[in-house]
C-alpha cells in the first residue's frame, strides 16, 4: 500500500459507507484500490473559488467549543492576543520539526525520521439517510473502520511523510498549491479561539480551535493547516460507478464541512519543543440527490472524527509499521 492511500482510505470509507447505506448493504462492495487512489489524481475543482463564501457562511454555525484566551503571562511567555498564540504555535511547530531521531524500520535498516511521531485513529458514525439515523449501518461502522483503515505514523500534522526530506506534496500533480510541511503556515486568521495554561513545570499547554472550513485541502486553509483533511471527496465518489446523481454534478452534491476540531499541544517554553500533542479533526460529509442501483434521489450524511496523538507509543510504532526507536 503506497503513501497515497493513507487519507484516501478515509475518503473511500466515507464514500463506501454512504453508498452501502443507500443500498441497504452491510458490506462496502464499491470501494476499490482505484477509487482510493483516484482522489490524488483528480484536479482540484471549483471549491477554491467558493471558499470565501463557505467561510462567510460558517459564522454562526461555527460555535466555540473551548475556553477563550485570558490575556496573561503563562510559563514566562506573554499572550495578549490570538496573534501571539498563532506566532508561538508556529515557532514551536517549526522547531519541533527540525528534530530527528534514529529508528530501525521493518527491514531492519536504520532510518532518520522525525523525533516526534504520532499515532492515528479514525471513527465514522452518525450515518443519516434522508434525515433518519440508520442503526444497522451505525452498528457496523466500527468493524468497517478496523477492516479498511490502515494505521500509520507521521510527524506533526499536517504531514506528508515521517522522513523530513519527503515531507512535502511537490510530487502530487493534482495539487494547485505546493507545500513544505516541515514548517507551519498557520496565521491568526486561521484561529477561531485559543487558550493557554501554565503547567508549573516549565511547560505550557496551548489549545486551539481552527475556524470552520469546507472541502479543505492539506495546507491550504484554516483546517488544512492544522489537520490531515480529506481533500476533494467528490472526485472519489464520482469514480464509484454504482453511484449517480438525479441532478447536478458530484461537486455540487458532495460537501465536506469541518468545524469543532481542536488542537492541544504541550510545549517546553525553554526550548519551544512540542513534547505532547493531540489533534482532533471533525468532518461532516454530506451527499444529496444520489442514486445507487434501484435506490433513487437519496441524501445522506456522516461524521468523521480523525485523531492524532503524539508521541506514539513504542507498541503502536511496532504494531502499525514495524518501527523501533533507536535514539
Amino acid at each position: 500500500m503506497n503513501k497515497y492511500v493513507k487519507k484516501g482510505l478515509c475518503i473511500a470509507l466515507a464514500a463506501g459507507l454512504i453508498a452501502s447505506s443507500f443500498a441497504g448493504c452491510a458490506k462496502i462492495n464499491y470501494v476499490t484500490n482505484g477509487a482510493v487512489e483516484a482522489i490524488y489524481k483528480i484536479k482540484d475543482g471549483s471549491w477554491l473559488e467558493k471558499e470565501e463564501d463557505a467561510n462567510a457562511d460558517a459564522g454562526d454555525s461555527d460555535p466555540i467549543v473551548i475556553d477563550e484566551l485570558v490575556p496573561n503571562t503563562y510559563g514566562g511567555v506573554e499572550f495578549k492576543t490570538l496573534e501571539d498564540v498563532a506566532k508561538y504555535y508556529v515557532e514551536a511547530y517549526n522547531y519541533t520539526k527540525t528534530l530527528t531521531a534514529q529508528y530501525k524500520d521493518e527491514n531492519g535498516d536504520t532510518q532518520t525520521f522525525y523525533k516526534l511521531l504520532g499515532d492515528e485513529n479514525l471513527q465514522v458514525g452518525d450515518v443519516i439517510i434522508d434525515g433518519s439515523a440508520n442503526a444497522v449501518i451505525n452498528n457496523i461502522v466500527p468493524g468497517m473502520v478496523d477492516t479498511m483503515f490502515s494505521r500509520n505514523t507521521y510527524g506533526l500534522v499536517p504531514c506528508y511523510n515521517r522522513n523530513p526530506d519527503l515531507d512535502n506534496n511537490s510530487e502530487d500533480s493534482s495539487r494547485k498549491n505546493d507545500h513544505e510541511f516541515k514548517t507551519s503556515a498557520v496565521t491568526v486568521d486561521d484561529i477561531l479561539a485559543a487558550n493557554v495554561k501554565d503547567n508549573g513545570d516549565g511547560t505550557i499547554t496551548m489549545e486551539i480551535q481552527p475556524k470552520a472550513g469546507q472541502m479543505s485541502l492539506r495546507g491550504d486553509d484554516s483546517q488544512g493547516k492544522f489537520f490531515e483533511v480529506l481533500g476533494d471527496i467528490s472526485g472519489t465518489i464520482a469514480q464509484i460507478k454504482q453511484v449517480s446523481f438525479t441532478q447536478g454534478t458530484p461537486e455540487e452534491n458532495v460537501v465536506v464541512n469541518y468545524k469543532g476540531g481542536t488542537v492541544k499541544v504541550k510545549i517546553n517554553t525553554k526550548t519551544k519543543e512540542i513534547i505532547e500533542a493531540d489533534y482532533k479533526m471533525i468532518a461532516n460529509v454530506s451527499v444529496t440527490h444520489a442514486s445507487v442501483l434501484v435506490i433513487k434521489d437519496k441524501s445522506a450524511s456522516l461524521i468523521i472524527t480523525y485523531t492524532n496523538h503524539y508521541p506514539a507509543s513504542d507498541e503502536y510504532l511496532k504494531d502499525a509499521k514495524g518501527i523501533e526507536r533507536l535514539s
